[in-house]
């Protein structure tokens, strides 16, 4: 492995890694990627080490609102493509782009730390079957994923049952013969609850609070693939879409659902065109928050009590970089403070990648996030204006592009943006950066 002065470490070859380094590549910016599987993927490969994939697991979004541009899905790919045809979908990127040849393989990165202030450098540590090793870097992009370390609550009490966070749930066959406990009502909390209707012998699911439901299809077409021609104010889109949901999905609360406490999209909606369904069938029962645990029984804070075998807490997921000092990223509360969500407000040589999420955003708006860092990168190599403008706004104080959503204060929420400010920012300044290389 041979590393330059000038060249970066980028860590994952998850989706948003892959956009970096095809990116880097294209800016002529040197790098050394490291993954911690032995293929590209991140989370999408289920055989990953850190992978949370399930066996049923599919998109929420649709193939034409995920994609790559350049890179489309094709025909041959289901609307909401499953785990596996989306490893082979990045595998196929990979290949493509020529990038797997620029990755080491089976290297789990230990330790990053500055050898001084911004520019000066930094020292990589990393762990293979070889041993430890560690080298010097220019910079260092960290593409390590956002859903990769669970977010387990305490609940008062013992379980005398199995508990265990969604991210060990794999497979259907673990609900065999189980009275089941979904804690949660997240897009993946709703598919394990699906599964655990047709495998297990009793499946309820615990809120906190409610949620909006988001059908799949309208019109027989995918539900995220229709409107956007036309740009609404905030306060008209909502009063539209939730118009258009009442048409298409109808009240939650007929079926127990709680109301949401909330407006429309200050939480990420429920994307599930099931869990409606099985709820009006009776198939599944909806819970209150859980008060406490007492052997098999459950007590909720509405009073009822239930007896469980198993609880699977579909939770979400912590921002997690244990291979750096936290205060070396910037953290404010739950979340890095980052300039559009990746760039460090006072170094030039340590970026965030992916640390970002937005209903509609897809791959294409992350592939845009990697390439303004790798044209900041080249413009500061390069001595350009538009660089050195990016450099003194990021250093001089910012807030993240919500739009002027007023988003819930959860650990979730807390690098939430909204996609057309979020893109819009990033697209001035690259297109910037692209006229001063024209």
């Amino acid at each position: 492995m041979n590393i330059s002065k000038e060249s970066y470490a980028l860590i994952g070859a998850g989706p948003m890694g892959l956009a970096t380094a095809k990116t880097l590549i294209e800016q002529g910016i040197d790098f050394q990627g490291f993954e911690l599987h032995s293929d590209v993927g991140g989370l999408w490969d289920i055989d990953g080490p850190k992978s949370t994939m399930y066996e049923s697991a599919h998109l929420i979004s649709s193939k034409k609102m995920t994609e790559f541009t350049d890179f489309p899905m094709g025909d041959q790919i289901a609307e909401y493509p499953g785990h596996r045809e989306l490893k082979t979908y990045f595998q196929d990127f990979a290949e493509k782009f020529d990038l797997k040849r620029r990755y080491h393989f089976g290297a789990e990165v230990t330790r990053i730390a500055p050898l001084g202030g911004d520019g000066e450098g930094w020292t990589v540590s990393w762990r293979d079957q070889d041993g430890d090793h560690s080298a010097e870097f220019a910079g260092v992009l960290i593409a390590n994923g956002t859903l990769s370390e669970p977010n387990m609550p305490a609940f008062d009490g013992e379980f005398a049952g199995e508990l265990i966070h969604s991210c060990k749930y794999k497979s259907a066959q673990q609900f065999a013969g189980k009275r089941v406990l979904i804690v949660g009502a997240g897009n993946s909390g709703c598919d394990i609850a699906v599964d655990a209707i047709h495998h297990g012998i009793q499946c309820d699911i615990s809120m906190r609070r409610g949620y909006y439901f988001v059908p799949k299809y309208v019109f027989g077409k995918p539900a995220d693939t229709m409107g956007g021609a036309v740009k609404l104010p905030l306060w008209l889109k909502r009063r539209v879409d939730q118009t258009l949901l009442k048409w298409f999905v109808g009240d939650p609360q007929a079926y127990g659902f709680p109301k949401p406490d909330y407006a429309l999209y200050e939480s990420h909606p429920v994307v599930n065109s099931l869990i409606l369904y099985h709820a009006g069938h009776g198939d599944i029962g909806i819970r209150a928050d859980i008060k406490e645990l007492d052997g098999n029984t459950v007590r909720f804070r509405d009073g009822e009590e239930a007896e469980y075998d198993l609880i699977v807490a579909a939770t979400g997921y912590k921002l997690h970089y244990p291979f750096i000092d936290k205060e070396l990223l910037n953290w404010q509360g739950d979340a890095p403070h980052l300039f559009l969500n990746c760039m460090h407000p006072e170094r030039n040589d340590l970026f965030v990648m992916g640390m970002i999420e937005a209903t509609g955003l897809g791959w294409q708006g992350r592939h845009d996030q990697a390439e303004l860092v790798a044209r900041y990168l080249r413009g500061l190599k390069d001595g350009s204006a538009a660089a050195e403008v990016i450099k003194a706004e990021k250093a001089n104080g910012f807030a993240r592009e919500t739009g002027g959503m007023n988003y819930l204060k959860l650990a979730r929420m807390a690098y939430y943006v909204d996609k057309q400010s979020y893109r819009s920012a990033l697209n001035k300044r690259t297109q910037a950066l692209k006229r001063e290389m024209a």
